[in-house]
């Protein structure tokens, strides 16, 4: 095939690859086509592969210890001792194998999901598929906010114009083109051509895939695609710090251990087994891994209630969040669009019919063959680039089949506003597919934000050029010179301006959206001299069209939700004063602490002024992008941890600003994804919500999981730290400490990071994001709770070998079982920190049931189990030692029931003083 793609036709280009530039490629060839070339991928970095995996888990410096002793070991004839801890350190090693590759595996299933998406012609249908499954001769639809998914050969460029710094390091927009350039040029220079990696900054286009993978320029020069996810959270680096000063803590004191242990007589071997066994069991080195692993299963919980995490550290900052910045069509609204009432000519119009189904009348005292009526509908079906399709196939030639006797299910490709309009045209009898056929487009002036209107040239049979605009009210308006009255044109005088916007206040004051309609003749004349400001001048205004997007019922309880848990609601839209004050209604988030503001009312405004403000505004209307990023610097200003949605390419850079950006995952462009941490998959605002309780409920996990390890490692060192003080023998012996280790720290914890949210975990006001992991009084609870367990241990032992020597491996043994079933028992109270057991469910969740019946069969098998006995030194108990054990395993659970109980009754002292 030709590298230079740039020097040929279209046509040309579309006969070689043997693709049809209007229907595309069909199934067959996709599929012969995909074995041929392979997937639309660069090269990735090769995955770590599980051996190597499984070694580094030996890579740690007191495992590496642990090794050299038990080797030490066997060499002075402990073969049994040095047999069995070889095995539980390879057995720890495969759980902490397993934890990775399970955080691994959930990353690249996350990369998976975020991955981009490409809008493909595929047997004269559009299609959205993943920008992978593209292959060369793929007809591929481009529009502003997409970042291109392939080197393409344009076909088609309505001012379309791509940001190339990917490629070329140039940050200034190239307008494209599509006609073929002659000679040799470089890639920056072929401006009929898109590359992989490129952002469409303006205008549409389309395109056929010359290139895919790595033979596209991005993959000739090796360029990396930074991926999502891979960056540490701010608590893993603080628990990362935290857990660095545990060990050389958890050293000290094992020395100590071991050096008071030697001085006193015991074996010097005997001893420093112990206290590298102590200190391998105290020191929480899994505990970054844990909480890679809780953020893992939380962003997977996450998924499944459809927000998708593209930056780890957002899982975190989610719980912090003070306010939530919304859009309100699609994300606050159901975005499905039906024009309900217009007026035209000055005569009003009621327009039935429910959702995109074209079925519906039009009630008005015009003539529907009026001149005006005819040009209203005709501007609504021609000013319009949404597709209105049946049962997923195109109208394009089948809107006869409306006669048959069938119920279609009706859906719109496209913008939903524009979606209405061209719903309402087709219940006026026009259709695009029909019309175009005596009229073809030759120039677009495409809709954005600033511009707030769109316009189309269509060249009709005899040659003339007509534009059709639609777009604001007020925007419209003042383009316009002449109006309709009572069936003929006339002069649009300062009156009939004035009622033409009290018309538009009445419908946006009944939570419509209003569009204006307009027309202009253009005469005959050559389209390519034609510029935006010669066809947007003296414009025929016809009439408005209000259209409604009621709200989501679900996003009122949402909202309500937000309000308990202390988090704001603003909305943001660029909707007229009065619709945007009728839906926030509606929610119900205009009370007495909450305002409108306009963008107009935002311009006066400055930095200093705004973000005083900030805090008691609840609506922003008529508002575009660029005044986002002023209201989330505001927002910040004021003290506020801001999320912030969007879906345009003009909201990236607010996106950005956000301290959690959330992207439309439907209607979001390519470059607002990439620039959130967050992407909605149903573009819902009760996503946001659910994803704030996930938030939380994942830092709630985390600390549940640091309180219980933390509380049983201070356990086990405090426990061989008095007895060696008090002159006893060791109450454990290295292997009975390894594999304590293994049987509590291992399932019981994990199954913590799957617990389920507090049920009021949406009635308490949010975290304050520089908050210590130790705050409310953690610290506290694991010293206490550490204390606990050590001196009911330390007690059994101390009593049962007060009764002789002979009774030292009875001893050890109920110690032994004392101490793993503390903690076994400690796990359920971890669960909350402000519920007993019984308020949150002891059954509502299922996995630390499992995990700690697991534990304690493992436990009985080695008290028990004949061959194990002289394997972990452990003698059977009967039922009086059991009674014993169980009595003193329940203290801490106890204990720590008794000190909340006390707290709460402190509190409500308290509370009751201050009344």
């Amino acid at each position: 095939m030709p590298e230079q793609w740039y020097s040929l036709t279209g046509e040309e280009v579309a006969a070689v690859l043997q693709s049809d530039p209007h229907r595309g490629l069909d199934e067959r060839e996709v599929r012969e086509r995909t074995a041929r070339f392979g997937p639309n991928e660069l090269a990735r970095t090769p995955r770590v592969p599980l051996w190597r995996m499984f070694l580094e888990q030996f890579k740690d410096f007191m495992v590496l210890i642990l090794l050299a002793a038990t080797v030490i070991s066997g060499f002075l004839g402990e073969y049994v001792d040095a047999a069995t801890i070889m095995v539980i350190v390879i057995i720890n090693a495969i759980l902490g194998c397993v934890q990775e590759y399970r955080a691994e595996r959930s990353m690249e299933a996350l990369k998976e999901l975020t991955a981009p998406e490409a809008r493909v012609i595929r047997g004269g249908l559009e299609h959205k598929i993943p920008a992978a499954g593209l292959v060369p001769g793929d007809v591929v639809l481009l529009e502003a906010g997409d970042r291109v998914p392939a080197d393409l050969r344009l076909l088609q460029a309505m001012h379309l114009e791509l940001e190339e710094s990917a490629l070329t390091g140039e940050s200034v927009p190239v307008k494209k083109q599509v006609e073929a350039i002659s000679g040799k040029v470089t890639p920056e220079d072929a401006r009929n051509m898109a590359f992989l990696g490129t952002v469409v900054t303006r205008g549409r286009g389309r395109g056929i895939v010359v290139a895919t993978g790595m033979a596209t320029e991005m993959g000739r020069i090796a360029g990396l695609i930074q991926e999502a996810g891979s960056e540490e959270t701010p608590l893993q680096r603080r628990l990362a710090q935290l857990g660095r000063g545990l060990v050389a803590f958890c050293l000290l004191v094992c020395a100590l251990v071991v050096a008071v242990g030697i001085y006193r007589g015991e074996p010097a071997y005997q001893m420093f087994l112990a206290g590298v066994s102590l200190a391998v069991a105290a020191i929480p080195e899994g505990l970054p891994a844990i909480v890679t692993v809780a953020l893992a299963i939380g962003v997977q919980r996450m998924i499944r209630r459809r927000a998708i995490i593209r930056k780890l550290p957002a899982v975190e900052t989610l719980g912090c969040a003070t306010v939530i910045c919304s859009d309100k069509t699609g994300t606050l609204t159901q975005n499905e669009m039906t024009v309900r009432r217009a007026v035209v000519g000055q005569a009003p119009l009621e327009i039935t019919g429910e959702g995109y189904d074209p079925k519906g009348e039009i009630i008005t005292s015009l003539s529907l063959r009026s001149e005006e009526l005819q040009l209203f509908f005709k501007i609504a079906a021609l000013c319009n680039n949404a597709v209105l399709t049946r049962s997923g196939i195109t109208i394009g030639g089948l809107f006869r089949s409306l006669v048959r006797r069938e119920s279609p299910v009706w859906s719109i490709n496209g913008d939903p506003t524009e979606g209405a309009l061209l719903v309402m045209a087709a219940k006026g009898g026009f259709w695009r597919e029909e019309l175009e056929r005596q009229e073809k487009r030759v120039m677009e002036f495409p809709f954005d934000s600033e511009r707030k209107r769109m316009s189309v040239v269509y060249k009709q049979a005899d040659g003339t050029l007509v534009a059709y605009i639609k777009g604001a009210p007020d925007v419209v308006l003042e383009l316009c010179s002449h109006h309709y009255r009572q069936g003929r044109m006339v002069p649009l005088t300062p009156r009939q301006r004035e009622e033409i916007l009290r018309q538009n206040a009445a419908m946006a004051s009944d939570a419509l959206r209003v569009l204006a309609l307009a027309w202009r003749r253009l005469g005959p004349r050559t389209e390519g001299d034609l510029t935006e400001a010669e066809v947007e001048q003296n414009l025929i205004f016809v009439g408005l069209a209000g259209m409604i997007d009621p709200p989501r019922p679900a996003a009122v309880v949402a909202v309500q939700r937000c309000r308990r848990a202390g988090i704001k609601v603003v909305m943001i839209t660029g909707d007229h004063r009065l619709t945007a004050g009728a839906v926030a209604k509606e929610l119900g988030l205009l009370g007495s602490q909450g305002h409108i503001l306009t963008g107009s009312e935002l311009d006066q405004l400055d930095d200093e002024r705004l973000g005083r403000v900030a805090g008691e505004v609840a609506v922003y209307a008529r508002v575009s992008p660029r005044h986002k990023l002023r209201i989330v610097r505001a927002l910040k200003q004021a003290g506020h941890v801001v999320a912030m949605t969007g879906d345009g390419i003009n909201d990236a850079p607010a996106i950005k600003e956000a301290d959690i950006g959330i992207a439309m995952g439907i209607t979001g462009t390519d470059v607002t994804k990439e620039a959130s941490s967050m992407v909605l998959a149903d573009d819902n605002f009760t996503t946001i919500v659910a994803a704030v309780e996930e938030g939380r409920g994942i830092y709630d996990n985390i600390r549940k999981f640091i309180r219980y390890l933390l509380s049983c490692n201070v356990g086990e060192v405090m426990v061989m730290l008095f007895a060696v003080l008090a002159g006893l023998p060791l109450p454990l012996l290295p292997i009975q400490i390894l594999w304590m280790n293994l049987i509590t720290d291992g399932l019981p914890a994990m199954a913590l990071g799957v617990d389920p949210p507090d049920p009021d975990i949406m009635y308490r006001p949010p975290r304050h994001p520089r908050e210590s992991i130790f705050a409310h009084g953690l610290a506290w609870r694991i010293l206490g709770s550490g204390l606990v367990i050590s001196l009911g241990t330390l007690l059994v032992f101390a009593g049962v070998y007060s009764l002789g020597h002979v009774h030292l491996d009875l001893a050890r043994t109920m110690a032994f079982n004392t101490l793993v079933f503390s903690q076994l028992f400690f796990v359920f109270t971890c669960r909350s920190e402000r519920h007993t057991i019984w308020e949150v469910g002891l059954f509502s969740n299922p996995h630390l049931l499992a995990a700690v019946c697991c534990s304690i069969l493992l436990q009985l098998a080695v008290t028990y189990v004949p061959c194990l006995q002289p394997v972990f030194h452990t003698v059977p108990l009967d039922a009086s030692h059991w009674l014993i054990v169980i009595l003193v395993s329940l203290t801490p659970p106890l204990f720590n029931t008794a000190f909340r109980h006390l707290q709460l009754r402190a509190r409500e002292k308290i509370m009751y003083i201050k009344v």
